[in-house]
């Protein structure tokens, strides 16, 4: 850390240089040091997070020099997640809150609910798999638009995927599942401060053994899916979420099967289930062969989300 109060800038260079000596691991916030550090240090002094590029030529004070150092001490040697040291994580446009009580939020459904929006509707259709596994859409019309009147969140954690369910669907009832009493709590915090008190309601919840029977045109959820053995190899910034929204299970399918039979009573004949699972794409098509699953394009590749279509859930016989 610079010896004297200087440029916000050098203290940012410092920042960057820190990272990589310290071997911080990165992704809870921000995918690279320069814009978690940058991000910290306009959080910390109070500046906005769009200020312009020559905000890096402001001089520090003694006491906002001591400010930044705290923070970055945090960081640095105590691992501590940068949004639990603000509290606060952004999807998009959206500002949740958060602390240790709950994952940080990070889902590329904030990248691909339109489109899943477009499916469940019926503005597209989920294309057929051809027999080496390739889609093939066939002859079929375009069904009848379907407006969503019902979506869910399952392990809703923090709310923000209810919170984006709510925004994505204006005129659906939308549910919110969790069963972490401590995450629940956030949970309902984010959901006032959002204004969805009344529009999202929020059940406490292994998945749907308390949840009124009720069915859903689109079923959504970012479960716990890191298989139990390969936590003790996350980096420790990870091991400062909560176990429970991490763990699941032996081979991380745990609550995913659940959620997957308890499902087929819960959809619409038109519905869709849709899953974000991390690295457990090849380990899902291998566990669930007959359910057809349909993976999402994303920006990066990583193509991590899977659309499965009631019709599927229905015969399966899992």
């Amino acid at each position: 850390m610079p010896a004297k109060p200087q440029a916000l800038g050098e203290y940012l260079q410092w920042a960057i240089r820190a990272y990589a000596r310290h071997k911080v691991a990165l992704g809870q916030v921000a995918v690279n040091a320069h814009d978690e550090a940058l991000y910290l240090l306009l959080h910390t002094l109070g500046l906005p997070l769009d200020s312009r590029p020559a905000v890096l030529k402001r001089k520090l004070t003694p006491d906002e020099a001591a400010k930044v150092a705290e923070v970055f001490r945090r960081r640095l040697e105590d691992r501590v997640p940068a949004a639990y040291l603000t509290r606060e994580a952004f999807l998009g446009e959206h500002r949740f809150y958060v602390d240790e009580r709950v994952i940080i939020p990070r889902s590329y459904f904030l990248e691909l609910l339109p489109q899943i929006a477009e499916l469940v509707e019926g503005n597209a259709h989920v294309p057929r798999r051809g027999r080496r596994g390739s889609s093939k859409d066939g002859a079929r019309a375009t069904p009848p638009a379907k407006p969503v009147k019902r979506a869910v969140d399952v392990c809703t954690g923090s709310g923000c995927l209810a919170i984006l369910l709510a925004h994505q669907f204006p005129g659906a009832k939308v549910d919110a599942v969790e069963l972490s009493p401590d995450a629940a709590a956030v949970a309902k915090f984010n959901l006032a401060t959002h204004g969805l008190a009344k529009r999202v309601k929020l059940h406490r919840s292994d998945v749907f053994d308390a949840v009124p029977p009720v069915k859903y045109d689109l079923i959504l959820s970012n479960p716990p899916y890191v298989p139990t053995r390969e936590l003790r190899g996350l980096p420790e910034e990870f091991t400062k979420e909560p176990r429970m929204a991490l763990d699941g299970g032996r081979d991380g399918l745990d609550i995913i099967r659940k959620l997957l039979r308890q499902a087929r009573d819960r959809l619409q004949p038109h519905g869709l289930v849709t899953l974000e699972v991390g690295g457990l794409r090849a380990a899902m098509d291998r566990a669930f062969p007959e359910l057809d699953l349909h993976w999402l394009h994303t920006e990066d590749g990583e193509d991590c989300v899977c659309v499965i279509q009631a019709a599927r859930l229905f015969s399966w016989r899992g």
